[in-house]
C-alpha cells in the first residue's frame, strides 16, 4: 500500500539494523522510553527489538490514556450512570477497564447501568438529541490528541442549547508527565530503573508539535525524538537517540516531519485552549499526583462541566490486589513481571489497564507472544 510499505520494508529495516548495531557504542547500554502504546505495540508487532544490538533496550512508559487513568475517576465514571441515572458514553477501550472491585463500565451496564459505547463525540451529541428527558454524559479521555473532538462536542452543545448533554473531562498532557517521571526516585541517579531519552508520541505531537518537549530535553538533558509509529520511524527513531546519546547532545528532533511541525496544529490548539484550561493537579495511575497536567472545562462552558452538575460521593478506591500494573506504566516493571500475567489476568479476564487498552504494555506481550520466549525475555529485562 502506497505511504504505508515504505515504511515497513524488509530491506531497508535490515540496512538500519546494521547502522544502529554498528554506531551503539559496545561499552555501554541503552535505554529509550516509548511514552506512547502505539510504539510499544508497533516494536513488539515487527519485532523491532530482535533488530536492536543486545545493549539497546526499550522501556515501556504511560503507554495511553485509558492506562493511566485512575480507577477513581474510572469509579465515578460507574457513580454518574448508577447513581445518578445518566446516560453515559464511552470509547470502547474504556468499558473493560477494572474499577475497583474488578468493577467496569460493561459490568455495571450487564447490572442495567445505561452505557454506550460511541466511537466520536457526534455519537454521544446525537444520543442528547435522541433523549431530551434524560441527562447523557460524555467520558472524554484523551491525550492531547483527542482534546479537540471535546471542545468541538462542547461548543456545539452550547449552540443548539443541549441542556442535556455534559462531558466528564479526563484529559491528560505528555509533556509534564515526562518531567514528573524524570523527577521520580525510580530514575534518580542509583534508581531501580534508567532513561536515556524518549520516543515522543507521534500521533499526541501533530496536535501540540515537537516544542513542548524542549524545556524537558533540556532541564534533564534526555534527548527526545518524535517517532511515526511504523516500524521504520522507529528504527530511525532509536538511530537519532543513539547519535544524540553518543555525541553529548540532549535536543528534541522529528523524525516524524511527513505529519508533526514544530509549532503543531495552532488551530486545534486555540479551539482547546477557548473551551479547556489547565488543572492544578490531577492524578495518574503509576505516577500519582502530577502538576498541570490536565485540562478541566472553562468556567464560561462550566454548564456542560459533569463535575459541576453532578455531585460524586467520597469513596475508597483501589487497584487490583498483585497488579504491577502502576509499576508497569512507569516503566520500572515489565509485564512479565507481575505474577498475575498469563495466569489471572488475560485479554479474557483482565487484571488491570495495561492488559485492556489496545495500547497497554501487557496486551502487546500477549498479543505478541513476548512471555513465550525465555531468551528474549531475559535480554529484555537486562
Amino acid at each position: 500500500m502506497k505511504y504505508v510499505d515504505e515504511f515497513r520494508a524488509g530491506d531497508l529495516a535490515e540496512k538500519l539494523a546494521r547502522q544502529i548495531a554498528s554506531e551503539a557504542s559496545a561499552d555501554r547500554t541503552y535505554h529509550f522510553m516509548e511514552f506512547c502504546g502505539g510504539h510499544t505495540h508497533a516494536i513488539f508487532r515487527y519485532g523491532v527489538q530482535d533488530l536492536m544490538p543486545e545493549n539497546v533496550h526499550f522501556v515501556h512508559g504511560p503507554g495511553c490514556p485509558v492506562c493511566v487513568l485512575p480507577v477513581r475517576r474510572l469509579d465515578d465514571a460507574v457513580e454518574l450512570a448508577e447513581k445518578h441515572g445518566a446516560i453515559l458514553c464511552s470509547y470502547g477501550d474504556m468499558m473493560r477497564v477494572p474499577g475497583t472491585k474488578q468493577r467496569s463500565l460493561i459490568k455495571a451496564k450487564a447490572d442495567g447501568a445505561d452505557i454506550r459505547m460511541v466511537y466520536s463525540t457526534l455519537d454521544a451529541l446525537k444520543i442528547a438529541r435522541d433523549n431530551p428527558d434524560r441527562q447523557v454524559v460524555f467520558f472524554a479521555i484523551g491525550f492531547e490528541t483527542t482534546t479537540p473532538p471535546t471542545a468541538v462536542a462542547i461548543k456545539q452543545a452550547e449552540a443548539e442549547g443541549l441542556e442535556n448533554f455534559s462531558v466528564f473531562c479526563n484529559h491528560v498532557l505528555t509533556p509534564p508527565a515526562i518531567g514528573h517521571i524524570l523527577d521520580s526516585d525510580d530514575f534518580a541517579p542509583g534508581g531501580p530503573a534508567k532513561i536515556d531519552g524518549f520516543l515522543g508520541p507521534s500521533h499526541v505531537s501533530a496536535v501540540i508539535g515537537s516544542k513542548p518537549y524542549e524545556a524537558a530535553a533540556e532541564k534533564y538533558q534526555k534527548p527526545v525524538v518524535i517517532a511515526g509509529f511504523e516500524p521504520l520511524d522507529v528504527m530511525q527513531s532509536v538511530l537519532m537517540l543513539i547519535r544524540q546519546v553518543n555525541e553529548g547532545r540532549a535536543e528534541v528532533e522529528n523524525e516524524y516531519t511527513r505529519v508533526v511541525t514544530r509549532e503543531g496544529n495552532r488551530k486545534a490548539q486555540a479551539l482547546t485552549g477557548e473551551v479547556l484550561e489547565l488543572r492544578e493537579s490531577f492524578e495518574w495511575r503509576g505516577l500519582g499526583s502530577v502538576p498541570h497536567s490536565a485540562l478541566r472545562i472553562r468556567d464560561a462552558y462550566a454548564f456542560f462541566d459533569a463535575e459541576k452538575r453532578f455531585t460524586v460521593s467520597e469513596k475508597q478506591s483501589r487497584e487490583t490486589k498483585s497488579c504491577e500494573c502502576p509499576a508497569i506504566l512507569r516503566g520500572v516493571k515489565k509485564p512479565t513481571d507481575c505474577k498475575l500475567f498469563g495466569t489471572v489476568c488475560t485479554p479474557e479476564n483482565p487484571m488491570g489497564s495495561c492488559m485492556v487498552s489496545s495500547e497497554g504494555a501487557c496486551a502487546a506481550y500477549w498479543t505478541y507472544g513476548r512471555f513465550r520466549d525465555p531468551a528474549r525475555q531475559k535480554a529484555d529485562a537486562a
